[in-house]
């Protein structure tokens, strides 16, 4: 997910995690970096923990995002 802001790392690591999910946040960006052997249901995790890290991290993106998982 690319932000128009600098992405608030601790933030963006507190929320991933909640979620059991290690990201990538770096600058204005957060990623992940999934095995490729993840199943669906392990995307759809990695989805929603990037989602709620770029909504915590991020304030202007809080409404913008909307899960569709």
């Amino acid at each position: 997910i690319e932000t128009e802001e600098e992405v608030a790392l601790s933030a963006a690591t507190d929320a991933a995690l909640e979620h059991g999910v290690w990201l990538r946040p770096f600058r204005n960006l957060i990623y992940a970096m999934p095995p490729y052997i993840s199943g669906d249901e392990d995307l759809r995790s990695i989805a929603a923990a990037m989602v709620a890290a770029a909504r915590a991290a991020a304030p202007g993106l809080r409404r913008a995002l909307r899960p569709s998982i």
